[in-house]
């Protein structure tokens, strides 16, 4: 009788404190939604207001979200919500393989029969993947380190290739082939910009190309301020073209899992007829507007190329592993490689192999840059965490009842306009988080791999192309402006938007139409 009583005692006390355990996980759910929406915006004012630097932003915002909002201990269950997200992951990709989509290579993998067989795999698949998980530290849950060792293996081989003169020779070799006519110059020196940015950082290209730019518009004795926002804007322009060419791209070809490849093929044709456009524009516009006489163009004609390049034997040494690093990512989706494999390996060797001062190399590694993205990551997955990322992508629901295109475009448009305001660096793995979780709630895109691809490639697309929008766009703007303003020249806001405003709305007017014309009606 004791023992029936003690029981229902407990169950009773069970059934009072239900409630107030519900009560409380409910008020400790709001807490971290709202604190995360708190630190979410404040940290984007902070960016877009440049009241402190972009990575110190980045980086308090990121630690209040790990105080505040995402769990950071290492025993059992101290992410149920991050788990149960982590393993219906775990669970699809494995069904997946299963049953992979018809646009998707078939892969051959062994599994079970049964349906009792496969669902104990799945499980015990999900079991490890959860327990390896655990086990990492906080910011190796949170921060996606494909993206930081892909930049900081291209940083390195960049800083080895600029000490050799590589791109200067490229840059004056580029002026006296169009025999130092300002318009055609000025065409030549874009298109080795946009080719640069295809492979290189857009940061890098422009610091690079500018300061050349400035001897070469002081030699014709004409403004430099159009040849170097043409150069800026075809830095953008050409950084769209593949993976690795701008940040943006980056990261979605990380978060989503589209390779070089993906990107080379459905976006570098397009920025190829874009570039051409935009050259010919430029060559119409400047060619009445900017001339030089015969004596300045005799001085340009005898600048000697040569000269710039100080270390061969390091050019033709870090110049063939970079083409084998670009080379490995072209192939690195059919092996299955990650870019930062690609990227460290293509870093490694050059350091190994080339005579350069190690240390000096990996301090001119841009870590502002990389501390940016860790932090930046670590924000928007303690947004997701709590849910703000869903509320977020909820009020695109809208949209859901439209026609695909119509609601692809749409996104474009938003995420084009969006980075005239935001640096679309800090706004991309935003906008990548708030589209998935949109994406999900849509039964279109439900499923539909081709579709979602289909999606990336116009955001891709946008984000990459409205960085011209505005000074604030891309930071490769700011870094161009304050080369300006060291060697005296003034860029505006209003001035560079004169020259942006009118190159991005044409630029996101051929995507829409690229992305209608490719993808529907062909």
């Amino acid at each position: 009788m004791s023992c029936l009583t003690s029981f229902f005692m407990q169950q009773n006390l069970f059934e009072t404190l239900s409630p107030l355990l519900a009560s409380a996980d409910g008020a400790d759910s709001a807490f971290r939604f709202w604190a995360a929406a708190i630190i979410f915006v404040a940290t984007f004012v902070l960016i877009a207001t440049e009241k402190i630097h972009k990575t110190a932003a980045v980086l308090v915002g990121s630690a209040l979200m790990l105080l505040f909002v995402l769990p950071v201990g290492h025993h059992e269950g101290s992410a149920p919500e991050t788990l149960d997200q982590l393993k219906g992951k775990t669970a699809a990709s494995i069904t997946q393989k299963v049953d992979p989509p018809a646009t998707q290579k078939k892969t051959t993998v062994t599994l079970p029969e049964t349906p009792k067989e496969i669902s104990t795999a799945v499980k015990s698949a999900e079991l490890e993947t959860v327990e390896k998980y655990e086990s990492l530290d906080s910011y190796s849950k949170y921060v996606n380190f494909d993206v930081i060792f892909t930049l900081a293996g291209m940083m390195v081989m960049v800083n080895i290739l600029s000490k050799t003169g590589l791109f200067q020779y490229i840059a004056i070799k580029s002026v006296k082939f169009a025999k130092g006519q300002p318009a055609r110059t000025m065409i030549l020196l874009v298109l080795a910009t946009a080719f640069l940015s295809a492979f290189l950082d857009n940061v890098t290209t422009v610091l690079l190309v500018v300061p050349v730019t400035f001897v070469v518009s002081t030699q014709m004795k004409v403004s430099p301020v159009p040849f170097i926002l043409a150069e800026t804007m075809a830095s953008n322009i050409g950084g769209t073209a593949t993976l690795i060419g701008d940040p943006p791209n980056l990261l979605i070809g990380s978060m989503v899992g589209l390779n070089f490849m993906a990107f080379l093929i459905n976006l570098a044709p397009f920025i190829v007829l874009l570039l051409l456009g935009y050259c010919a524009y430029l060559y119409l516009h400047y060619s009445k507007h900017m001339t030089v006489t015969v004596e300045q163009r005799a001085k340009i004609m005898e600048m000697d190329e040569k000269t710039s390049i100080t270390d061969p034997v390091t050019l033709k040494k870090a110049g063939i592993v970079m083409l084998l690093t670009i080379l490995g990512f072209l192939v690195h989706g059919v092996f299955g490689i990650q870019p930062s494999v690609v990227a460290m390996t293509g870093a490694a060797f050059c350091l190994t192999i080339c005579k350069v001062n190690v240390d000096q190399m990996l301090e001119k590694i841009e870590w502002g840059t990389l501390f940016f993205f860790m932090g930046l990551f670590v924000i928007v997955e303690g947004a997701d965490y709590a849910g703000v990322m869903e509320k977020l992508g909820s009020y695109l629901h809208f949209t859901a009842s439209w026609h695909p295109l119509l609601i692809i475009l749409t996104m474009m448009w938003i995420c084009g306009l969006a980075v005239a305001i935001i640096n679309n660096v800090s706004f991309t793995a935003v906008a990548v988080t708030i589209i998935m979780a949109f994406m999900k709630t849509v039964p279109v895109f439900q499923g539909n791999v081709p579709l979602q691809h289909l999606m990336w490639w116009g955001v891709a697309l946008a984000l990459c192309l409205g960085g011209n929008f505005t000074l604030f766009g891309a930071a490769a703007n700011l870094v161009v402006v304050g080369l300006a303003q060291q060697a005296g020249e003034q860029i505006s806001f209003k001035r560079f938007a004169m020259y942006g405003v009118p190159v991005t709305v044409y630029a996101l007017l051929l995507s829409s139409l690229y992305i209608t014309v490719r993808y529907f009606a062909l």
